[in-house]
């Protein structure tokens, strides 16, 4: 009986399981290994800050009088930079600097004298002039600029017959350009700081209206720059004469920049034993930026000749121009003034 009963015995149940716990697994997703895009940031002139794409050619600065006898000038309507300086005897003389236009003639042409290297030397590029003494011809040298000297008989300089000498030596700048050698043929760095649209411009934005400069270089030289809000550029006048190119177009310029700063006796001569001067363009000192009807304080400032003079406002940053042509007024301290109206 006892086997009988075992035999018949239920197996016992086993645990019922628990139940697998449900996996959850996420869409594979690839990470984006592709770098963020960088701005396009369109090109421009490097002297005016114009968009556009710059050629490859150096800058070409051209020594251009500014004696009643030599107005109107050919090519100075066509400039990106103009530089005004005072020579002996009182009068101005130009450095125009040409890069982002090519004009068909440009004249009248003189000689070099001792402030030109330093203005130039921070664009290496070349230097178009009738002549120079020796010592000036040794500073210019010395910067870097590449020379082309009528009196040494350069090509691409004539004299014309409708002006007496010595205000008739003009030339051609395509030939001054194919002149330049292997050590010149890289466009120039930018001179002065450049905003990327005129709204931008240091003197828009914090500057104080204003309608005339009226600057006094010397007994012999007073321009006057009227800002004319229909161009949108400040207009020159010799004194109270407008002031225009041979073309018959009027020197405009869309920002004017008046830099204050020693201008001592540079140990030349001219005729009649009269002194021949220079600026000192190394150092800081006083000036003003006038861009769009406005014009605003600066401190301009430049540690060597090498490199371009950099301007600031009051906070201490950069005074952007605007986009365009700038003509610089080299005011002599102690002796020459802005009056602005």
């Amino acid at each position: 009986m006892a086997l009988a009963v075992a035999g018949c015995t239920t197996p016992a149940p086993e645990p019922p399981q628990e139940p697998p716990s449900p996996v959850v697994q996420g869409p594979t997703i690839a990470p984006n290994k592709v770098p963020a895009p960088v701005p396009v940031v369109p090109p421009v002139w490097p002297l005016t800050g114009v968009a556009g794409e710059p050629a490859a050619r150096p800058s070409l600065a051209v020594k251009i009088e500014n004696t009643a006898v030599a107005r109107p000038q050919t090519g100075l309507d066509q400039a990106d930079m103009v530089w005004e300086t005072i020579v002996e005897f009182d009068v101005s003389r130009f450095v125009a600097v040409f890069h982002s236009q090519v004009p068909a003639e440009v004249g009248p042409i003189r000689s070099v004298r001792p402030m030109d290297p330093q203005i130039l030397a921070p664009m290496h590029g070349l230097l178009a002039f009738s002549g120079g003494q020796p010592g000036i011809l040794d500073l210019v040298a010395a910067s870097g600029v590449q020379m082309i000297s009528h009196d040494a008989g350069a090509p691409g300089m004539y004299r014309v017959r409708d002006r007496a000498a010595p205000h008739n030596v003009y030339g051609n700048p395509t030939i001054f350009w194919g002149q330049a050698d292997a050590d010149h043929q890289a466009p120039p760095g930018e001179q002065f700081t450049v905003a990327r649209s005129a709204d931008r411009a240091a003197a828009v934005v914090g500057g104080t209206p204003a309608s005339t400069l009226a600057f006094r270089l010397s007994a012999a030289s007073s321009p006057t720059w009227t800002w004319d809000a229909g161009s949108g550029t400040w207009l020159r006048s010799e004194g109270s004469t407008p002031a225009t190119a041979r073309s018959g177009a009027r020197l405009s310029a869309v920002n004017v920049v008046s830099l204050t700063a020693p201008h001592p006796n540079s140990g030349f001569g001219a005729q009649g034993g009269a002194a021949v001067p220079t600026y000192e363009l190394v150092g800081s000192g006083d000036g003003v930026v006038a861009t769009g009807g406005k014009t605003i304080p600066v401190r301009w400032q430049r540690n060597a000749q090498e490199v371009p003079i950099r301007l600031f406002t009051a906070d201490g940053q950069l005074a952007d121009l605007a986009p365009g042509n700038t003509w610089v007024e080299l005011v002599p301290a102690g002796s020459g003034s802005l009056t602005i109206g």
